[in-house]
């Protein structure tokens, strides 16, 4: 689970403690389609969709809008809050929630260029679905800036809400480090855009520099090949351990056993594993890109530019510092847990709900205006799309009328909370 999924669940749960309902709809994993509930009875729709590349959803245009609409009728939303440029499901669930006179507001986690072919066709994607929003959150400033940049935006509509991290999950355990080696966790997806060949070319030369240094590396995906033929070539079976994917609720495990932290991303617009590394107590060697140089105090980290002997440089100086014993875990621990909190995080989201409760939907007319906009062609391309997007919510208006649709009930929060206190208490009790 990356640090998208973990933001939905973690802002999910806190705003249902704060007495909101909330669903997911996201596409089918495998075998897991349906209906799934989560803790708090989170409810979870996963819906049957092909899958690209990469846990990716093909895009569906308008095939996805008759279930999207039973759900949201279903389950009586007011608010459609998408998350993540990348997702088509995203996309097509603002366009469908606009069509359909819903409020909606987008959460942006990534960065993105302006030169490259997919970077152009991205951007030109956003600037679709943005024409027509509420609010849209992003999370750091240097996010905002690109978001700003590439969806030509009006900054007045654009707040900057950080991830965060519960610190209590988090807790450093410096006896699970090894006495005789210092240890330097990595953790992420194996791909090319968290700096995969940087990292693969600095191993060697800091195993050659350090004799008492070894990694453990921790996830999954397609640069993991890369990293295997490395081990192989320079025969550091001994000092390199490949994890592989790692369950959400085992990283602080994988954490704790490390002293540095390495995070070679080549674009990152907050990175919430760090957050997680420092608050175990990890001294963090990360890339100065994106929106990293916002998150952490500067004697938590050590920063190098994207290049591979500034990196090598850089994690020198880290462990210089454990050998002098410069980094303290537990004052790590204490200072990341009064900066970074769900709780606020669920605050600051619930202002920007309450912020576009109060605007007007706009007419069909207005909507188009703002997308006949979006450039000489596309401008074009964009109000047929949505010309198209209304007449068939009037069609299924007509063939699926919403008094037909069966109203969900709401998952009983308050009885189950008294429930699970009442638990606790026998627990103590005895």
């Amino acid at each position: 689970m990356g640090g998208v999924e973990s933001h939905l669940y973690q802002l999910s749960q806190r705003l249902i403690q704060r007495e909101h309902k909330v669903i997911i709809i996201t596409h089918s994993y495998g075998n897991r389609t349906g209906v799934r509930y989560l803790t708090n009875g989170l409810k979870v729709y996963y819906v049957p969709h092909v899958i690209l590349y990469s846990e990716a959803s093909m895009p569906t245009f308008y095939g996805f809008f008759p279930i999207f609409r039973n759900i949201v009728k279903r389950e009586k939303i007011d608010i459609v809050h998408g998350h993540q440029a990348f997702s088509a499901l995203c996309h097509e669930a603002i366009l469908h929630s606009r069509t359909m006179g819903m409020k909606a507001c987008f959460t942006d986690h990534s960065l993105f260029g302006f030169a490259d072919a997919s970077s152009i066709f991205m951007n030109k994607m956003l600037k679709f679905t943005l024409s027509d929003l509420d609010h849209v959150i992003c999370v750091s400033h240097t996010s905002k800036e690109n978001t700003v940049l590439r969806a030509a935006l009006n900054p007045q509509m654009v707040s900057v809400i950080p991830n965060a991290v519960v610190a209590s999950q988090f807790k450093p355990d410096p006896g699970a480090q090894d006495p005789n080696f210092i240890t330097i966790v990595v953790a992420s997806r194996l791909v090319y855009r968290k700096g995969l060949d940087l990292l693969v070319a600095a191993i060697p030369r800091i195993c050659q520099m350090h004799p008492k240094v070894k990694f453990i590396i921790g996830g999954d995906g397609p640069k993991r090949i890369d990293l295997e033929q490395m081990r192989e070539k320079y025969l550091l079976h001994d000092r390199i351990e490949l994890l592989g994917a790692v369950m959400h609720h085992e990283v602080r495990n994988v954490l704790t056993k490390g002293h540095i932290f390495l995070n070679t991303s080549l674009t990152e617009a907050f990175c919430i594993g760090i957050v997680e590394a420092a608050c175990c107590g990890l001294l963090v060697v990360s890339t100065k890109v994106g929106g990293v140089p916002e998150v952490l105090p500067k004697h938590m980290i050590i920063f190098a530019k994207p290049e591979e002997d500034d990196l090598v440089n850089a994690v020198a100086r880290a462990i210089e510092m454990i050998r002098l014993k410069e980094v303290i875990p537990i004052k790590f621990h204490d200072e990341i847990k009064e900066m970074y909190s769900w709780v606020n995080v669920a605050e600051r989201t619930e202002k920007v709900y309450d912020t576009i409760w109060q605007m007007r939907i706009p007419p069909l007319m207005e909507r188009l205006r703002r997308y006949y906009g979006c450039g000489v062609w596309a401008g074009k391309i964009f109000c047929i799309l949505v010309a198209i997007d209304y007449l068939v919510w009037k069609f299924l208006e007509w063939i699926f009328p919403e008094q037909d649709i069966e109203i969900a009930s709401a998952f009983p929060y308050q009885k189950y909370k008294k429930m699970c206190q009442m638990a606790d208490k026998e627990v103590v009790n005895e």
